[in-house]
């Protein structure tokens, strides 16, 4: 059973920045891995996503200039840089793998358990 696994999320004051760190669970050869978000009492929705092998990548409108979305090939991981973070930014995070390059989450198999992100202003 697939276990993707999601890090890094906790508290900071609005202006500051997170990295959280996705850890797949398994080999990754033409999946897409994607990054949502989901506030109290909102849809889930898209953040990021990357292709594993290849350059593509993809950023919401609403974070474009604020985050940035890698990959780690040594240590097999994910990475979301999230700066200049903002109250509305306050989410629980996911991780997710898919075999469809789409910013809609029903496209993604395979879910982490989430990480929380909390920012203060």
């Amino acid at each position: 059973q697939v276990q993707v696994k999601e890090s890094g999320g906790g508290s900071v004051q609005a202006g500051g920045s997170l990295r959280l760190v996705c850890a797949p669970g398994r080999p990754l050869s033409s999946d897409i891995v994607g990054w949502f978000r989901q506030a109290p009492g909102k849809e889930r929705e898209f953040v990021a996503l990357i292709r594993w092998r290849g350059g593509s990548a993809l950023l919401a409108d609403s974070v474009k200039g604020r985050f940035a979305i890698s990959k780690d090939y040594a240590e097999r991981t994910i990475n979301l840089q999230m700066s200049n973070l903002k109250a509305e930014d306050s989410a629980v995070y996911y991780c997710a793998v898919g075999s469809q390059y789409d910013t809609n989450h029903r496209a993604y198999s395979y879910w982490g358990q989430g990480t929380p992100v909390t920012v203060a202003s």
